[in-house]
């Protein structure tokens, strides 16, 4: 990891920011499926360290504290996300990349009808040729 995390100083906004960060990286790594065989869905401290920059030791309190709210599950040394924990990481982590996600100038959002018609499409794409050809001049 080229650049570390700097979590907050006071303890309540610090735990705040770590349940967001370990809740998004589970997610990300449940949709990769990263974990090898049977755990693929879950996660330890080892790979919260390698992830997030973390302490392994200061990581499994984090990760203790997240089975007390209910956002995981514990098995042996290993975490996955329960049902609330998938649905908040899928929150954080659609928060967290919302800027790279969002349609950018020119492009159409996601509930444009090109996305759904072919003849939409060729019209969008035209139109927006046209815009782009008006501003060379």
């Amino acid at each position: 990891m080229d650049e570390m995390l700097h979590p907050p100083k006071s303890p309540a906004l610090r735990e705040m920011f770590w349940r967001s960060e370990i809740l998004q990286v589970i997610y990300w790594l449940r949709g990769e499926q990263f974990g090898l065989g049977v755990y693929r869905d879950q996660a330890d401290a080892r790979m919260l360290e390698r992830f997030l920059g973390v302490d392994a030791e200061i990581g499994v309190q984090y990760l203790d504290l997240l089975v007390d709210r209910g956002d995981l599950e514990r098995e042996g040394d290993r975490y996955r996300l329960s049902e609330e924990g998938v649905r908040e990481g899928a929150l954080e982590f659609a928060a967290s990349w919302s800027d790279l996600t969002r349609p950018t100038h020119g492009e159409c959002s996601a509930d444009c009808w090109c996305h759904n018609s072919p003849d939409e499409a060729a019209a969008c794409q035209q139109e927006r040729a046209a815009a782009h050809s008006d501003h060379d001049h």
